[in-house]
C-alpha cells in the first residue's frame, strides 16, 4: 500500500507555519535558521498544517515545536523517536517529523534511533547538531570534538566524537544527510527531500551554539563546506561511497584545510516501509467476515 500524506491543493506562505510563541533561544542560535528551512519546507511540500506532527525530546532544539502551527509533542528526553513511531502507526497518513539534539538523541536515545531505522518507518529526524549540551549549559555530546572544554570537562574531552552519519546508514536509514543552518537554502533542500523520501530519513544539522560553543561556530565553518552532490557528483545510491565520505566528517577538527561534508550521502527506496509491512499482514490475513471476527475468537474462550 502507498501511504500518501494529506497535502493542501495550494501553498500557504511560510508564515502560516509559526505559532504565535516567541522563540526564546539566545539571539544568533543556528535553530532559526532550521525554522525557516522547516517553514519553507512545508510551504513547498504543500503540507497541512491540522495534518502535521512534529515530535522532540528535552534540549534547546527539542523546543522547536512550541514554534510550530502544528500537532506538537513535547516528549521525555531521549523518547522523541519512539513518540513519533507511536504517531506513525496511529495515522500513516499524517507525516511525522522529529526535531532533536544530538545529545538527545545519540546519548540517553541512541537506543531507539538503530531499531526505527532498521525498521523503516516512514518518518523524517532531524538532528540539530550544536556539538554540546546548551539548554544545561556546556557540557560535552556524543559528537563534541576530541579536547572540548565543556562545565564537565575543564582539561578537554577525551572521547573521540561519534559519526552519526555513518551510524544512520549502518542502522538502516534509508536516506541520510547532512546540511547547514547557515545555509538557508540547502537546509530546505534537503528537508523537502527527507519529506518526499518513502523510509526513514535522517537529517543532520549543522546547528552552531553562539553562547557556549566558541569552536563550531559560523565562521568556523564559514570556507569549509563541500556539497557532496553538487561539487564531488556524489551518488546517493552508492552506499560504500557514503560510508567513505561520512569518515571525513570531523577530519576538519584537526586539518585546517579539510571540507566539511554536506548532502545526500545515502538514498533508496527499495526497501518497504513499516507501514506498508503493516498494511500487507492485515491484508494477508484479513478474516473473511469481519462483522463476526471477534464472535469467533471469543467462541474459543467459552467455558
Amino acid at each position: 500500500m502507498d501511504i500518501q500524506y494529506v497535502r493542501l491543493e495550494e501553498k500557504l506562505p511560510p508564515r502560516e507555519y509559526k505559532s504565535s510563541l516567541e522563540s526564546t533561544w539566545c539571539p544568533g542560535c543556528g535553530d532559526f535558521g532550521v525554522v525557516t528551512a522547516l517553514t519553507r519546507a512545508f510551504s513547498d511540500e504543500k503540507l497541512d498544517p491540522t495534518a502535521l506532527s512534529l515530535v522532540s525530546g528535552i534540549g534547546c532544539s527539542s523546543r522547536l515545536p512550541l514554534w510550530m502551527n502544528a500537532f506538537g509533542l513535547h516528549s521525555c528526553h531521549g523518547r522523541a523517536v519512539p513518540a513519533a513511531v507511536g504517531a506513525r502507526l496511529a495515522k500513516p497518513e499524517v507525516p511525522v517529523i522529529v526535531t532533536a539534539g544530538d545529545g538527545d538523541l545519540f546519548s540517553i536515545g541512541m537506543e531507539h534511533f538503530p531499531h526505527a531505522a532498521r525498521r523503516n518507518f516512514d518518518m523524517v529526524v532531524i538532528s540539530m547538531d550544536n556539538r554540546m549540551y546548551a539548554l544545561t549549559k556546556n557540557q560535552v555530546s556524543p559528537t563534541s570534538r576530541t579536547g572540548y572544554k565543556g562545565s564537565l570537562t575543564p582539561y578537554g574531552n577525551l572521547d573521540n566524537p561519534f559519526n552519526v552519519i555513518n551510524f544512520a546508514i549502518a542502522s538502516g536509514a534509508t536516506f541520510v544527510a547532512q546540511t547547514y543552518a547557515g545555509n538557508p537554502k540547502h537546509m530546505t533542500e534537503i528537508i523537502e527531500a527527507a519529506i518526499e523520501h518513502k523510509g526513514f530519513a535522517f537529517v543532520n544539522i549543522l546547528s552552531p551554539c553562539p553562547t557556549y560553543n566558541k569552536l563550531d561556530t559560523f565562521k568556523f565553518y564559514k570556507g569549509r563546506l563541500v556539497d557532496i552532490n553538487k561539487e564531488l557528483g556524489h551518488d546517493p545510491s552508492d552506499k560504500q561511497k557514503a560510508m567513505e565520505l561520512a569518515e571525513h566528517d570531523y577530519d576538519a577538527d584537526y586539518n585546517p584545510d579539510a571540507k566539511v561534508p554536506i548532502g545526500i550521502f545515502y538514498k533508496t527506496e527499495e526497501i518497504p516501509t513499516f507501514e506498508e509491512k503493516v498494511e500487507a499482514l492485515k491484508e494477508k490475513y484479513k478474516p473473511e467476515n469481519p462483522e463476526t471476527v471477534w464472535d469467533d475468537i471469543l467462541s474459543n474462550y467459552k467455558v
